[in-house]
């Protein structure tokens, strides 16, 4: 079983997860001269192997009795949907609750060599349906705080699978790396009366010099002060805390921002590997003894997705 553990010393939760160790990796050779295959047959997540993997949670068909996007629990799960927290102090000082969550997997196409800027926007479009509605059903859950939703893409990013696929995390926790943001976010708002996103996208168009993309409802750039190389932003336009409040109409403007700049990533940089992940608003769950929590979110947050480039070693 999974368990969360809290640093004192950096006052954050650790997941210590053993299961993980166990998954299997595409990356090593399966063929008698030590090359992979591109198209591996014994993938699970490919069409003919749902076998595989377990039961699908969600599926959008194809029109033509297959699968478009489906969606599965995680065979090797950070955090297991059943048993109590039981939060507890131990050795004195040291505190730890059992891993109670949910970890799916969202396989985004059947097809194996396709990534998001090859699929066509109707089909990237059924990818953000998903999303937005597992995202939903995971932060309904009792025990739920934050829902991470992230999608690796390459070796250098943390993929053990080729096979294009998402995951979606749900955890008894708000990460540290959240809270501080939340915080940052409502202290700027409580001086300025204004959401802190919205400020800087502002005054990154009034300044035009690292705007990437400026349509369908998103606009995307380079942050002034980017970690990584290539490092990308993706904000709605309009003001909005919670991603799963986005409509039709913008879920198909996502759709087509995400294969428009992924297309350009790629004519500018080859296939990288590179990690995609949601910042959105904890679940709107009342914490026991702290009832304003999170009462100001729908004014001083704003989601958004992060692209970050596997380019450079961290040293």
């Amino acid at each position: 079983m999974p368990e969360l553990r809290r640093d004192p010393i950096r006052s954050r939760w650790v997941i210590i997860a053993p299961e993980r160790a166990k998954r299997p990796s595409e990356y090593k050779s399966s063929l008698a001269d030590g090359s992979v295959p591109s198209v591996p047959v014994d993938c699970p997540f490919c069409p003919g192997n749902e076998n595989m993997t377990p039961p699908a949670v969600a599926e959008t068909p194809d029109g033509k009795g297959s699968w478009r996007v489906r969606v599965i629990p995680n065979r090797f799960p950070a955090l297991h949907p059943y048993g109590d927290l039981d939060r507890a102090v131990v050795h004195g000082m040291f505190e730890r609750m059992n891993g109670v969550g949910d970890h799916e997997v969202i396989i985004e196409t059947p097809n194996h060599d396709k990534d998001l800027p090859d699929l066509d926007v109707d089909h990237l479009k059924s990818v953000v349906d998903a999303y937005v509605e597992r995202l939903r059903e995971l932060m309904s859950l009792p025990a739920s705080r934050y829902v991470a939703l992230f999608r690796n893409h390459g070796s250098e990013a943390g993929a053990s699978q080729l096979h294009p696929h998402a995951q979606i995390v749900a955890m008894p926790i708000v990460p540290s790396e959240i809270r501080a943001q939340l915080k940052t976010a409502k202290i700027y708002y409580a001086r300025e009366k204004r959401c802190l996103l919205c400020d800087v996208m502002f005054g990154e168009l009034e300044a035009n010099h690292r705007i990437v993309l400026n349509r369908d409802g998103f606009v995307v750039w380079a942050p002034y002060a980017s970690r990584f190389p290539f490092e990308l932003l993706i904000l709605p336009s309009r003001h909005q805390h919670d991603f799963t409040m986005i409509s039709d109409e913008d879920r198909y403007g996502l759709a087509r921002t995400l294969k428009t700049t992924f297309a350009r990533l790629r004519t500018l940089l080859g296939d990288i590997p590179y990690n995609l992940v949601l910042r959105t608003a904890p679940c709107p769950i009342p914490r026991p003894g702290q009832p304003g929590s999170w009462s100001t979110l729908e004014h001083d947050d704003h989601w958004r997705l992060e692209i970050i480039p596997r380019l450079t070693k961290v040293a």
